[in-house]
């Protein structure tokens, strides 16, 4: 039997883990890495669930051999991080963070072609990988770019900026106009995030190598009274949903040029 090694990537690449777990390994599985044993596909879905918790994991197989029950792959995997994991294996992950590992996996397969047991190994961090740009259509990218939303949302001011140019332009409509350049973006929101925290639910991601096109919700939350704040004025746990289309044009990989439009009024509430 041989393993649609394709198919498994594009479903891995998903993030869905049950997806993953139930469709290629089989229930009596054996997961066997440098920090442990994982019996069976319930252990081996409770070990995915704890390692991607805030962290978002793919795939980029760089070789793959096979032949009848078993398969090998060089695969470089990225690490991206939307949430703080002090605990992650590879090493303290905070939100916008990027890691690449390389992996060397062998899949034995069962009468079935499910996986009867995955023995992985990898080298240290960022040791012989290949790298994409930052931000683009593949998965990986796509991840990095909920990583560096959640870098922005989180006022990560030593991460987000990573994913601009040096020249980016922040286009904002209403009085404030143009910013220009990382440091301006980072003086402009520095200032506004101690006292106002904007956080991007998103609604819509239309992705390609040249632009981002994202429809979503900004909330504007108050952790300290506004009362002069640009949207309008906030008192301390108030909050106003702005819905907005952002276009982010990207050269190499990384954010250039950013358009805000609002899509619609302000809405406004307290929690």
């Amino acid at each position: 039997m041989e393993l649609d090694y394709q198919a498994y990537e594009r479903l891995f690449n998903r993030g869905d883990d049950e997806a993953l777990v139930a469709r290629f390994f089989a229930p009596d599985t054996r997961m066997v890495s440098a920090n442990g044993t994982r019996e069976g596909a319930d252990g081996l879905l409770e070990f995915l669930k704890w390692a991607h918790d805030g962290v978002r994991e793919v795939m980029r197989p760089q070789v793959v051999l096979s032949r009848d029950g078993l398969l090998f792959a060089e695969v470089d995997m990225d690490f991206h991080a939307t949430k703080h994991r002090p605990d992650f294996p590879f090493g303290e992950m905070h939100p916008g963070d990027l890691i690449t590992v390389k992996f060397f996996v062998t899949y034995t397969l069962n009468d079935d072609g499910r996986i009867g047991e995955l023995k992985s190994m990898t080298w240290p961090p960022e040791r012989g990988v290949t790298k994409l740009p930052r931000l683009g259509s593949h998965p990986s990218q796509q991840a990095a770019f909920q990583a560096y939303s959640a870098a922005f949302s989180g006022a990560e001011f030593e991460r987000f900026p990573k994913f601009y140019t040096d020249d980016v332009v922040l286009h904002l409509t209403g009085s404030i106009g143009d910013i220009y350049g990382k440091e301006g973006i980072v003086d402009f929101y520095r200032p506004m995030f101690a006292r106002v925290r904007e956080t991007v639910i998103p609604e819509h991601l239309d992705v390609s190598d040249e632009r981002i096109v994202y429809d979503a919700i900004s909330r504007f939350t108050a952790v300290q009274d506004a009362p002069d704040f640009v949207v309008g004025p906030l008192k301390q746990g108030e909050w106003y949903d702005v819905p907005v289309r952002v276009v982010y044009t990207l050269r190499d990989g990384l954010i250039c040029d950013i358009h805000v439009t609002r899509r619609g009024e302000r809405a406004a509430g307290a929690g």
